[in-house]
């Protein structure tokens, strides 16, 4: 076979103008300690606070602690693969995730890993993890608000796009019940809402994902997991992985977005261990000093931006546990400070069977009858008094004291109040038909109703107005007001008679 000196020439050419010198430049430092998911790393003597660095089996880690001669890392995965000795390279960028539409009713990791076995995420765009919050030119004071489709919150702590309100009550109260019917709610709304579940059981979160299914949510929904199984700095970085996928929402599609961090108590928990291993000065309760920062940073991100910015909106409703009711406690005082309000449940109001157990005297929303619709902030405005004022006189009445005629229809009235608030779990009610049945209720129209049956004149009644006078419902719907105002109690009174004389 003869060989073309010609053809070897071109080739050599071509590979010689192809030949590109490249030379990778990596600092590299090694393990000097591992353990409960924190390294301490010898030997990158450059590296910033919150940088990626990536260990030599592919786990990648978070710069934490800066010291004079080694450096803390938290490490996001399985740290038990790592050793003493293994090198580490920085990756000169901050921890950012996955963020866009593609992660639309996927359940991720906090790194934007795939859980749910539906195979990859091809998501385009990414989202630092830490993002600084708008400042005071590019917020709008809450004037829309988001309804929650609870009558109790709807009406006496109202939730306004862009606010952050407090959930907050003892374990097993009905606070995740509370965000998941919230979510369920904003079927149609164009919210786009972010569940970050941080230290619960995986089957808890399953069923969370299963019911959001079953409501047709999970198309509007992402669920951002760090199970109680996860390690402690996976469940660290959560709650800011979730604000970051929402915040690509509010920046980018100028849209609306419902962030909920379920909880921030386990949250601290996770960075308190972190600290505690990294060797940081605990302060009270054994968290460290910058427990507030972690949490008010996060917060404090959660905004409803100007029309310059594009007057999108990120609501958040971060949940936290109290012990036996210790509201003082270090962790529920300080979200409650940096919080528009607090929605609070007893768990004696729970075992009662008032569900959602609301205690509306201590749940309060700094944002107020901005966040409502006129026709609720006008006949619900009496409601909260009206309530304060039964649970009183009920405590007084048990003595068995005789009561005038005034208290006793107090009394009654408050009854009938309680089972109207009353509502079942994933059933959230649309803000007309709440103004409906809470109109009925404050204007005395339920008094004759016995308290037994006010749940099934409730459905009744929801359904007679909706399908006889579907006119003023479609009002209330698109204008927000109540302009029917005698025409309605006439319809009221009407069907109360009719509805006592078919359960005779």
């Amino acid at each position: 076979m003869k060989i073309k000196t010609e053809e070897i020439k071109s080739i050599i050419k071509k590979e010689i103008e192809g030949y590109k010198s490249t030379l990778d430049v990596s600092e590299v430092g090694s393990v000097i300690q591992v353990g409960d998911g924190i390294a301490k790393i010898h030997g990158l003597s450059n590296a910033m606070s919150g940088e990626m660095l990536e260990f030599s089996n592919g786990v990648q880690g978070m710069v934490l602690n800066l010291e004079e001669d080694s450096i803390g890392c938290a490490i996001l995965g399985d740290y038990l693969e790592i050793q003493e000795g293994d090198s580490v390279k920085r990756l000169n960028r901050v921890l950012a995730v996955p963020a866009g539409p593609e992660l639309l009713g996927r359940v991720v990791s906090p790194l934007g890993e795939p859980l749910d076995g539906k195979g990859p995420i091809n998501a385009t765009a990414i989202r630092p993890l830490e993002f600084v919050a708008p400042g005071i030119a590019d917020r709008k004071s809450v004037h829309e608000p988001l309804q929650t489709g609870i009558k109790s919150i709807d009406s006496m702590t109202p939730i306004g796009r862009g606010q952050r309100e407090l959930i907050i009550g003892d374990r097993k109260t009905g606070k995740t019940a509370i965000a998941i019917d919230t979510i369920i709610n904003q079927k149609g709304k164009g919210v786009i809402c972010v569940y970050v579940a941080i230290g619960q059981k995986g089957s808890t979160v399953a069923d969370v994902v299963e019911k959001l299914n079953e409501k047709g949510a999970m198309e509007y929904t992402i669920v951002v997991a760090a199970t109680a199984s996860n390690p402690a700095p996976l469940q660290y970085i959560a709650p800011y992985a979730g604000c970051a996928m929402a915040e690509y929402f509010m920046y980018e599609q100028k849209g609306h977005t419902l962030c909920i961090y379920d909880d921030l108590s386990k949250q601290a928990n996770a960075y308190r261990e972190l600290s505690l291993l990294l060797r940081r000065p605990p302060g009270r309760e054994a968290y460290p000093g910058d427990i507030f920062y972690c949490h008010s940073r996060l917060l404090e991100r959660a905004a409803k931006l100007s029309d310059d910015m594009g007057a999108g909106s990120l609501t958040a409703l971060p949940i936290i546990e109290t012990q036996a009711g210790e509201v003082g406690a270090y962790i529920p005082t300080n979200v409650i400070s940096i919080t528009d309000g607090q929605i609070y449940l007893l768990p004696n109001l729970f075992a009662s069977g008032v569900r959602p157990a609301v205690d509306v005297g201590i749940s309060v929303s700094r944002v107020g009858g901005a966040a409502q619709i006129k026709a609720m902030k006008k006949y619900a405005g009496s409601l909260r008094l009206d309530l304060a004022q039964f649970r009183e006189l009920e405590a007084f009445a048990q003595m068995g004291t005789e009561l005038d005629a005034a208290t006793q229809k107090q009394i009654d009235r408050g009854m009938r109040l309680v089972e109207v608030l009353k509502q079942g779990q994933y059933v959230p009610m649309d803000v007309a038909d709440q103004v409906a049945i809470i109109f009925a209720g404050t204007q005395g129209g339920l008094d004759k109703v016995p308290v037994a049956k006010v749940k099934d004149f409730e459905a009744k009644f929801i359904t007679h107005m909706n399908t006889n006078h579907s006119n003023i419902m479609k009002e209330m719907r698109e204008t927000g007001e109540l302009k029917s105002v005698d025409e309605l109690k006439k319809i009221i009174e009407d069907f109360v008679t009719k509805y006592l004389d078919s359960i005779k």
